[in-house]
């Protein structure tokens, strides 16, 4: 009820917020890819969810998204087995906090397709690679990959990045983990790829709301940070 609450009032401080022109170039595309695997419960994947929505409509994150030149692309979708990846919300581009709180609002209302599938981390990235090309133009390309586990069924990462157009994208993670760190230092070994591409650490699932705060207020920022070096 919280977040509901707060996105009702974003939703009427946006109101007067002036949208973009059509002759902006889209900075950066940003794709967020959502763990649903079997190692993921019921509350586990509420938490997920309400964490995204929360961290979409943070003053911080939300600052970041339209400090830049030019509007953001966003996509969401969720992945699990070989075949099982479902997308929450097509590529949208964010111009205003009224597109961030329409955003969170259809997170809100997402619906679990999958929850008895391995954790096929080649395949997420492949279907990342393809969605990919029905993004709209942007000067960059960023995909963000959560998950709580290490790859178990189908090719790996590695065969992933060999196979697919993913030279020009920035891979980076939000591992969620244990008491040990193990699944951190595996996405950084095996699943982030790219100039500045990093991991941010959630120790469980009730800490994935503040570590996707983190996670999109950082990658929205080192676009910015990119764009003033380059003027």
């Amino acid at each position: 009820m919280v977040i509901r609450r707060a996105l009702l009032a974003l939703a009427v401080a946006a109101g007067l917020a002036a949208p973009g022109t059509a002759q902006e170039q889209c900075r950066l595309a940003l794709l967020l890819g959502l763990d649903v695997s079997a190692s993921v419960d019921a509350g586990e994947y509420a938490q997920q969810i309400e964490g995204l929505a929360a961290a979409l409509i943070d003053p911080n994150v939300v600052e970041a998204a339209l400090s830049g030149n030019g509007p953001v692309a966003l996509s969401i979708y969720e992945w699990s087995g070989r075949f099982q990846q479902d997308i929450l919300v097509d590529w949208t581009l964010i111009r205003s906090e009224e597109d961030l709180t329409t955003v969170a609002e259809r997170v809100l209302r997402a619906t679990r397709r999958t929850e008895d599938f391995p954790t096929a981390l080649g395949y997420a990235l492949g279907f990342a690679a393809s969605h990919f090309a029905d993004a709209p133009p942007c000067l960059f390309q960023t995909l963000d990959l959560s998950g709580d586990g290490q790859n178990n069924d189908g090719f790996p990462p590695e065969a992933a990045y060999a196979h697919f157009p993913l030279a020009g994208v920035t891979v980076n993670g939000l591992a969620i983990g244990g008491a040990s760190r193990e699944i951190e230092l595996y996405y950084r070994d095996q699943v982030i790829q790219g100039p500045g591409a990093f991991v941010e650490f959630a120790r469980n699932h009730d800490e994935f709301a503040e570590a996707m705060r983190r996670k999109l207020e950082r990658e929205l920022r080192v676009v910015i940070l990119g764009q003033l070096d380059a003027d």
